[in-house]
C-alpha cells in the first residue's frame, strides 16, 4: 500500500479554498463546474481530469504545480491504525444529516480505496447520487433504505450491501434513531 496522493489533492483543495475563505459556491463558478463536483473532488469521491484540476487552481489563484506538489513524502508504515475519533469529518455539498468521517484513503493493487463511516440522522432522505466508485456498505447500527434503480434495499444492523455507485442510489434513514454505516469506495480507474 502506498499513500494516496489523489485523496491528499482534494484535501489540500479544500484547505486552499478555506485558507482563501472562499466557499464551495464561488470557487465552482469561478471554475466553470458545480459545487456537487468540486465537494466529490475535494472529498475524494471522484476523480478530476487535468483540465478541471486546472480550472480548479485558477479560480484558487494557486499554482497547479502547488496542488499537485508531493504532500506526503513519508516513508510507509507497516500497518495503518485508526483510532476511534480520530478520522477526519468530511462536509459534504449533496449530503445534508449525513455525517461522514473518512477513516483512510490509500492506493490498494493500484485501485484508489477510500474508507469512511457515514452517520444518518432519523428520518433524513438523500436524494439518488452517483459516483466514479464501487461501494461496500457494512450496517454497524440502526436502518437503511437504499434505492437501487427501481429497487428498495432495506438493510438492518449486520447487513452488507456491495453495489456500482454509478448507478444513482438514494438513501433513507426510515428509523427514529440514528443509522450508521461503514463504507468502502473502489474508485474507478477510468479509460
Amino acid at each position: 500500500m502506498k499513500s494516496d496522493i489523489l485523496s491528499a489533492i482534494g484535501k489540500k483543495l479544500r484547505n486552499v479554498r478555506k485558507e482563501k475563505g472562499m466557499n464551495l459556491a464561488e470557487v465552482a463558478k469561478k471554475s466553470g463546474i458545480t459545487p456537487g463536483l468540486l465537494s466529490k473532488i475535494e472529498n475524494f469521491r471522484t476523480m478530476p481530469s487535468l483540465p478541471v484540476l486546472y480550472k480548479i487552481s485558477e479560480a484558487l489563484e494557486e499554482p497547479l504545480s502547488e496542488i499537485v506538489k508531493p504532500v506526503d513524502e513519508e516513508p510507509e508504515a507497516s500497518y495503518t491504525l485508526i483510532r476511534s475519533g480520530e478520522g477526519e469529518r468530511e462536509s459534504r455539498y449533496d449530503s445534508k444529516g449525513l455525517t461522514y468521517e473518512n477513516l483512510m484513503s490509500k492506493i490498494i493493487q493500484s485501485t484508489p480505496v477510500k474508507v469512511v463511516t457515514v452517520t444518518v440522522l432519523p428520518g433524513i432522505f438523500r436524494k439518488p447520487l452517483a459516483n466514479d466508485s464501487y461501494e461496500l456498505v457494512y450496517m454497524l447500527e440502526g436502518e437503511i433504505i437504499y434505492g437501487l434503480l427501481d429497487e428498495k434495499v432495506h438493510l438492518k444492523e449486520g447487513d452488507t450491501l456491495y453495489f456500482n455507485g454509478q448507478i444513482p442510489h438514494s438513501l433513507k434513514n426510515p428509523g427514529s434513531t440514528r443509522a450508521k454505516l461503514f463504507k468502502a469506495y473502489f474508485m474507478n480507474q477510468g479509460d
